[in-house]
């Protein structure tokens, strides 16, 4: 008797359960279509009598892109117009003269920021520096930079006269240049460092970076490397199939990396590896900072979670979010839709503005004030400027590892910051005038207006040179990678940068260090995370 009234309680609750998931089903679809009503008579209305005549094209995808932005930062809507960015960002690839270009405030130009080693513009001979000042018939002395772009960009194949003013010499010379694909390598740079360490820096997953990660690290295993150093920061991730397959060269076969959730059942997938590893024993460590994320982070995640590598560095993006890339729309539009999170091994997602949680945790350098301006926000360009005519100078330098500048270079540019007239916002002065503010709002001031006085007196006197010598390191460092750019291109910037690198010596250490890395792993050793 109790058996029966049981299940007549259970079918009553299904059907209840039931009733309510249509209900709430008809009422989702009801509010569906109320306001796509609500809002095809807004429109029409603001069609028929605003004062002035609408853009349809900037109107409607300005609503849509309001509606996209009020969902999560990844679910974008690509009109007809901009299939191209869409293709670029998918592939990773474009066509054009494969170098990086930039506003001279100073000069009021656009001017080659860095040729790309192996690509049209460095093969043609052009060099930092060089102000564009026409793209056959056109005119490029008075445009932006994005109109520059888009015109040295176009259809493999196409060949165009490009007009440019090297700044060092006042020639004004003319290059006939043939745009190809353009596509940035998977891997910046590896080499094998002292002690047996391996380094690879790999840049993307998008592409084939299986195939370029299998060669070099069978390259350094080969070389004698016992260790591997992943460095992963700044890697904005791309294909999940391809972060398999990394992975897959550390991991057995048959291992859970990643699944997918989400509202539809073919959103839902499982990501295992399928082939027999290369290496499940060798130490390898990966480097992570807030501009590691999706695919970087299921790969640091993955093998945090299986205990088959430590992470350093600081907290990751937060990207656990996946997109479909190329939802067809009508009238030629795409939209890049998210449809599911990722999950990793242990079951933990990638949240949001936290990521992965570093086992070492280093936080990273702060640019000084000084060295922010002079490299990013001075507008007499002073650096970028003395950087050019070093190089012209220079026909050769030493090897990127060797490559240092003199007492004598940096006095000279020291001189040319001086004379150019350098200013630079402080930080101290900006705070001291909230401070003194702030004291007069709450009637402090006329009590301390000598301290006052006194402070403000010091904050006035700007010594430029003073700070150029105090900050010495990082601002020498800052130039020799630019100029070791021009020589060597990134593999040599890339030497430079890691000359001081704080997270990389913290690597080092901990696997040089007798029984360090497997403390680490194992979470048995608090006094190996670092401040």
């Amino acid at each position: 008797m109790k058996k029966r009234r049981f299940y007549t309680l259970l079918v009553v609750l299904t059907a209840a359960v039931m009733t309510l998931s249509a209900q709430n089903v008809k009422n989702h679809n009801l509010e569906v279509a109320k306001n796509l009503d609500i809002f095809n008579a807004l429109y029409k209305n603001l069609d028929l009598m605003y004062v002035d005549t609408l853009d349809a094209n900037k109107v409607v995808t300005t609503g849509i892109n309001a509606m996209l932005q009020s969902l999560d930062p990844y679910t974008e809507y690509y009109p007809e117009e901009k299939q191209k960015e869409l293709k670029t960002m998918l592939t990773g690839k474009y066509a054009g003269i494969g170098a990086l270009i930039r506003y001279h405030q100073r000069l009021k130009r656009i001017v080659i920021e860095e040729p790309y080693e192996g690509m049209p513009a460095q093969e043609a001979g052009l060099k930092k520096g060089d102000i564009i000042l026409q793209i056959d018939d056109t005119v490029m002395t008075d445009k932006p930079v994005g109109f520059v772009s888009s015109h040295l960009r176009g259809e493999a194949g196409t060949t165009f006269l490009l007009k440019v003013q090297r700044p060092t010499t006042g020639k004004t010379l003319s290059f006939k240049i043939t745009r190809r694909s353009i596509k940035m390598p998977e891997i910046t740079y590896y080499n094998l460092r002292p002690n047996h360490i391996g380094y690879i820096c790999l840049n993307t997953f998008t592409g084939e970076p299986a195939k370029a990660m299998r060669r070099a690290y069978l390259d350094l295993k080969k070389q004698g490397a016992t260790s591997l150093i992943l460095d992963l920061r700044g890697n904005g991730g791309g294909s999940l199939s391809e972060c398999v397959d990394i992975l897959n060269m550390w991991i057995p076969k048959d291992i859970k990396i990643v699944e997918t959730k989400g509202k539809l059942k073919r959103a839902a997938s499982e990501y295992k590896t399928r082939l027999e590893p290369i290496d499940t024993i060798m130490p390898i460590v990966v480097l992570v900072n807030n501009e590691t994320a999706s695919a970087s982070e299921i790969t640091s995640g993955a093998l945090q979670d299986l205990k088959r590598g430590i992470v350093i560095g600081t907290h990751t993006y937060g990207k656990g979010l996946v997109q479909v890339p190329n939802v067809e729309l009508p009238y030629n539009a795409n939209l890049k839709l998210t449809t599911s999170r990722y999950y990793l091994p242990s079951g933990r997602g990638i949240k949001m503005k936290e990521g992965i949680k570093p086992d070492v945790e280093i936080k990273p350098d702060t640019m000084s004030n000084v060295a922010l301006y002079l490299d990013r926000l001075d507008s007499t360009e002073v650096m970028f400027d003395y950087v050019v005519d070093y190089i012209h100078r220079h026909p050769t330098i030493a090897p990127a590892a060797n490559f240092h500048l003199t007492d004598a270079d940096y006095a000279d540019f020291k001189q040319r910051v001086v004379k150019a007239g350098f200013t630079y916002d402080q930080v101290s002065k900006k705070q001291f005038n909230e401070l003194e503010k702030m004291a007069k709002f709450e009637g402090y001031y006329d009590d301390a207006k000598a301290e006052f006085e006194a402070l403000k007196a010091k904050l006035d006197h700007h010594d430029v040179e003073r700070d150029l010598d105090r900050h010495r390191t990082e601002i020498q460092q800052l130039m020799e990678q630019d100029i070791v750019s021009a020589y060597y291109y990134q593999g040599g910037m890339m030497q430079v940068g890691l000359r001081n690198d704080k997270a990389l010596a913290e690597a080092e250490r901990i696997l040089l260090t007798e029984g360090a890395y497997q403390r680490v792993l194992n979470h048995e050793e608090k006094t190996e995370k670092a401040e």
